[in-house]
C-alpha cells in the first residue's frame, strides 16, 4: 500500500514522498528512520487519496478514560522498572481490568507486542485511549531503551492533567448545585404557589403591587405556554451545541474565553501551562522541537493557542527560536506571559529548554490551584446572596398585598369604631 508522507526533513525543509508500507504506522517509522518529522500521512487508494492522520487538533481524553491512561501507565512503568517483560505486564494489567472495553484493548495490545509489533505502535490502534503526545513519548522512550522512565513521566503528565480536571470540576459542582436547587424553588414558589394566592388577591379588591403584579402574570404564563419555553430551551441548546462543534464557534468560544475580562486571564493561566508542560515534557523525552511543537498543538485545547504553536512551528523551520513565536506582536493579544517568554529565551541560550518549561509549568500549576480556591471561596456567598435575594424578593412580593390589607384594617380600625 502506498502512503504520501507529508514532513520537515532535519534542516527543516518540507518534504513531501511516496512510501511503500503494509500499513500507516510502517510508513510513519519509514519515515522516522529517515529523519523525517511527519506531519501528515496521505493514504493513496486508485489514484485518489483519503488522510489517515490529520495534523488537526485533538483534545486528550477526559474523565474515564484519562483515568484508565493514568492507571495504566503508573503501573506499567512500575512493572517493566522492576524487570517484568512488557508482554507479562501488559498481560497483568489485563487480568486486573474488568470486563468491557478497556480490558479489550488491553487485550489486543499485549496480543501485538507478542506478534513482535512494537508498543507505540499499537497504540495507535487504539487513539480514543493513547493520543499522539503518548505514543510520541513511548516511541522515544523504546528508541532509547528507557521505557519505564517515559512511561514514569507520561504517567506524571497524565496524572497532572486529571488532578487539573478534577479541580476544574470540584469547584463548579457546588456553585452549579446552588444554582439548581434554587431554580428548583423559585419554579416551585412561580408555578405552584403563587397560584394559590391568585383566588386569595382577587377577593381584596385592591391593586397588586407591581412586583406581584409581573410574578402573577410570569406564573400565568408559565402554567398556560410551558412547551413554548420548553421548546425554545431545547431549540437554543441544540443551535448552540452545533455553533460550538463548528469551526467558527469554535474559534468565537477560545477567543472568547481568552479576551473577557474576568475569565481571560484564568483561561490564559490554565492554557499556558498546558503548553509549556506538554512541550517540556516532550523536549525532555528528546522528541525533536518541530515535532514536539506539532503533537503540543494537537493537544492545545484552545484554537488560539495552536495558531500561535502553528506559527512556531513556522518560525522554527526559518531556523528562529520558539520563544520568538511566544512573544505577543504588536496588536495581538498577549497569551503568553513575558515572564514565561524571557525564561524560555534562558532556557534555549542554555541548552536547557525542556526542563526550563517544565519548572514554569510546575509554579503555574501552584499558582492556579491557589487561584481555583480563592475564586471558589469567594464565588459560593455571592452566589449564596444573589439566590437569596431573589428568593426573598419573590417571597415578599407574594405577601405584600396581605401586608397592604392588614395596615389598611389597622388604619381604618379607629375611625370606624363608635
Amino acid at each position: 500500500m502506498k502512503y504520501e508522507i507529508r514532513a520537515f526533513d532535519k534542516a527543516g525543509k518540507p518534504v513531501n514522498e511516496i512510501f511503500e508500507a503494509p500499513d500507516e504506522a510502517e510508513a510513519r517509522e519509514s519515515a522516522r528512520k529517515r529523519g523525517l518529522f511527519v506531519t501528515e500521512v496521505v493514504e493513496s487508494r486508485g489514484g485518489g487519496s483519503a488522510r489517515k492522520s490529520a495534523a488537526a487538533p485533538r483534545r486528550i481524553a477526559s474523565g474515564k478514560r484519562l483515568l484508565h491512561l493514568s492507571g495504566f501507565t503508573r503501573q506499567l512503568s512500575v512493572l517493566v522498572s522492576t524487570g517484568t517483560p512488557l508482554v507479562e505486564a501488559i498481560g497483568s494489567l489485563e487480568r486486573q481490568a474488568p470486563e468491557g472495553d478497556w480490558r479489550n484493548v488491553l487485550s489486543d495490545l499485549r496480543q501485538r507486542v507478542e506478534e513482535g509489533k512494537q508498543f507505540s505502535e499499537a497504540l495507535e490502534r487504539h487513539p480514543q485511549y493513547f493520543d499522539a503526545i503518548a505514543r510520541s513519548l513511548i516511541a522515544a522512550g523504546e528508541s532509547g531503551g528507557k521505557l519505564d522512565a517515559m512511561l514514569d513521566r507520561l504517567s506524571k503528565l497524565v496524572r497532572q492533567q486529571e488532578k487539573i480536571r478534577s479541580q476544574l470540576l470540584g469547584a463548579l459542582v457546588y456553585p452549579c448545585l446552588l444554582v439548581f436547587v434554587s431554580v428548583g424553588v423559585l419554579g416551585l414558589m412561580i408555578g405552584f404557589v403563587l397560584p394559590r394566592f391568585e383566588g386569595l388577591f382577587k377577593t381584596l379588591g385592591t391593586p397588586l403591587p407591581p412586583m406581584t403584579a409581573v410574578l402573577m402574570g410570569l406564573s400565568t404564563f408559565l402554567r398556560e405556554f410551558w412547551w413554548v419555553l420548553l421548546i425554545g430551551l431545547v431549540a437554543a441548546s441544540v443551535a448552540i451545541k452545533m455553533w460550538v462543534s463548528s469551526a467558527s464557534g469554535k474559534l468565537g468560544t477560545d477567543r472568547l474565553l481568552v479576551v473577557l475580562p474576568k475569565i481571560g486571564p484564568i483561561t490564559r493561566n490554565f492554557a499556558t501551562a498546558r503548553v509549556v508542560r506538554m512541550l517540556g515534557v516532550l523536549l525532555e523525552a528528546k522528541v525533536a522541537l518541530l515535532e514536539a511543537l506539532q503533537l503540543t498543538r494537537q493537544s492545545a485545547g484552545n484554537v488560539m493557542y495552536a495558531d500561535m504553536l502553528a506559527r512556531a512551528e513556522q518560525i522554527v523551520t526559518k531556523g528562529e527560536n520558539v520563544s520568538v513565536a511566544f512573544t505577543a506582536r504588536a496588536g495581538e493579544r498577549e497569551l503568553i506571559p513575558v515572564s514565561v517568554c524571557e525564561a524560555l529565551r534562558s532556557g534555549e541560550r542554555t541548552g536547557r529548554m525542556g526542563a526550563v518549561l517544565v519548572s514554569i509549568a510546575e509554579a503555574m500549576d501552584e499558582d492556579n490551584e491557589i487561584l481555583v480556591k480563592a475564586l471558589t471561596s469567594i464565588l459560593e456567598p455571592i452566589i449564596l446572596i444573589v439566590l437569596g435575594l431573589i428568593v426573598g424578593g419573590v417571597a415578599t412580593s407574594m405577601f405584600l398585598p396581605l401586608f397592604d390589607l392588614t395596615a389598611a384594617a389597622q388604619g381604618g380600625a379607629p375611625g370606624g369604631a363608635p
